[in-house]
């Protein structure tokens, strides 16, 4: 009698997504997540883009490592002492200051743009606040 090492029918992967910030739930949701796959870990910005308002197209920008999700932290460190229309370019996306200035008291906005298929998306003050203090944690 031979006995063969049988073939395996599936794989076993080591996966799990952490919310890191629920910035917005609902219709519009702003949510930063790691996702880690056995030794690989990426990190998922999510949110609707608000160029279609009648389609729910969400919309993600992978940051492949914490460097580059740093990038996005400085960007939005940097433009809350900045001017409004101040914009932060980078290789996947941009975020610019746009401030709304339909109240009294013009308040902080940022407009963050994805460069490859040009989804956008406006993060409030509070929640540029929240995203920054949820990556200086890592």
């Amino acid at each position: 009698m031979i006995l063969t090492k049988a073939e395996a029918q599936f794989t076993i992967t080591n996966t799990s997504t952490i919310t890191l910030a629920d910035l917005r739930s609902g219709d519009w949701p702003l949510q930063l997540q790691r996702v880690v796959k056995k030794n690989d870990t990426i990190y998922l910005l999510t949110f609707r883009d608000k160029q279609y308002p009648s389609n729910h197209n969400i919309s993600q920008v992978k940051f492949p490592s914490l460097k580059q999700l740093r990038f996005l932290q400085q960007g939005l460190s940097y433009l809350m002492t900045a001017d409004d229309g101040t914009e932060a370019t980078y290789k996947e996306f941009s975020i610019k200051r746009t401030d709304d200035k339909s109240k009294k008291k013009p308040i902080p906005k940022y407009t963050l743009i994805c460069s490859e298929d040009g989804d956008v998306t406006d993060i409030q003050q509070n929640e540029a606040n929240a995203l920054v203090n949820a990556i200086n944690k890592l």
